[in-house]
């Protein structure tokens, strides 16, 4: 028997030589499965005399079940220079009257005059 299956890959960012990418499903049998996203802000820690604001959306992710999302955004330009942040959100943490968040935390790439990098931690949007 075989059930169309329809969605989009993308690449993983891991090492591995045989090269993998992870697979995002959107429809399982001609019906859809519902993913989403979240929104996620913050400041970064003050080092070298400054810190940085970033804003960004996750990458989507099933509905309804266990997961995390991916994440990558750029910081605002201070002191003349901007880092990256990227990584992965911890699991869903949900909510007593529905929906979840997640938390994430990490370290921005290095950069600057000085360079130097930056701690920044959150939780995303509901």
């Amino acid at each position: 028997m075989e059930i169309p299956v329809s969605g989009f890959m993308y690449d993983s960012d891991d090492f591995d030589p045989m090269h993998s990418h992870q697979l995002l499903i959107t429809q399982w049998d001609g019906r859809p499965v519902p993913v989403h996203v979240h929104e996620f802000r913050g400041v970064t820690s003050f080092d070298v005399g400054h810190n940085h604001r970033y804003i960004g959306t996750t990458e989507p992710a099933p509905s309804g079940v266990p997961h995390t999302h991916r994440y990558f955004t750029f910081t605002s330009v201070d002191d003349r220079h901007r880092h990256e942040i990227r990584g992965v959100t911890g699991p869903a943490i949900p909510l007593p009257n529905g929906g979840h968040y997640h938390e994430f935390s990490g370290f921005t790439t290095v950069n600057g005059a000085n360079p130097h990098r930056h701690g920044y931690s959150g939780r995303t949007s509901l």
